[in-house]
């Protein structure tokens, strides 16, 4: 007779299983642009996915191969949101991931004519791969959680009190000398996924530990029935490191275009 902790087991072991086959099925634009961002019924940008967020970008575009999604921030004015929408739909899914957009240049002038009569105003450009785990990442054993953000202010700044709660954790460590030296913990979340933020202490790069906590966070984001995802900037080259260390694999590239208040 089968005992009910083995029961429990089982079921915990399918849930794992079904969470990873579901990352590779569900790791879309789409699901990049809501995890990283609140979206309103009509599919606008009402500000980033995470604790004290900003307004989030005035356009964002994702790219995969095979599709391709989008979102304007809530305050662009209708028409100019329309226009950016039109353009999006002839946006091609491009087998390189790292070009620009196709129309990046329409976008921004369509932008910058909505900003025309705002002198203190810039706009800026961002790019960057999104990234989904592989099926087996290997437990580290050295990564502790942290769950009380003053152990953080050591070698990190900005972490406010009541941040881990309202939204960071699960918030994986390499503790050294009794203090966080590199942390993994959740840049944005959504019941469905999380986007890792990673940071190590400058005095402790170089060494491996960012592999190992965001594996670590991966592992606990996955236990918690979500999908772990990775996504960076193309020119943070250490981010991107990690990435390959860790063997994930590229499903989208991100673009998009940010004000002073994004």
């Amino acid at each position: 007779m089968t005992s009910l902790r083995s029961e429990r087991d089982g079921l915990q072991d399918t849930l794992r299983r079904l969470s990873r086959k579901r990352s590779c099925f569900l790791s879309t634009p789409e699901l990049h642009l809501s995890t990283l961002f609140v979206l309103n019924t009509e599919g606008r940008i009402i500000s980033t996915r995470e604790p004290h967020g900003t307004r989030g970008p005035l356009f964002s575009l994702v790219r995969s191969t095979s599709r391709c999604a989008w979102a304007v921030r809530h305050d662009v004015p209708n028409d100019i949101a329309l226009a950016l929408a039109s353009v999006a739909q002839e946006e091609s899914p491009s087998s390189n991931l790292q070009s620009t957009p196709v129309h990046a240049h329409q976008y921004v002038s369509l932008l910058r004519s909505r900003l025309a009569d705002r002198d203190d105003t810039k706009i800026s450009q961002y790019a960057g791969p999104a990234f989904v785990f592989p099926d087996s990442i290997i437990q580290p054993d050295d990564v502790e959680v942290i769950e009380d953000e003053r152990l953080l202010h050591h070698h990190f700044r900005g972490w406010r009190s009541g941040e881990i709660k309202a939204g960071r954790a699960p918030v994986m460590a390499i503790i050294k000398d009794r203090l966080p030296v590199s942390i993994c913990f959740c840049a944005r979340s959504s019941d469905v996924a999380a986007e890792a933020g990673l940071e190590t202490a400058e005095a402790f790069r170089g060494r491996g530990f960012g592999t190992r906590v965001t594996a670590a966070w991966a592992l606990a984001i996955r236990a918690s029935g979500r999908i772990p995802l990775y996504s960076t900037f193309w020119t943070n080259t250490a981010s991107v490191a990690v990435a390959r260390k860790l063997g994930l694999k590229m499903y989208a590239s991100a673009w998009s275009v940010c004000d002073r208040y994004s």
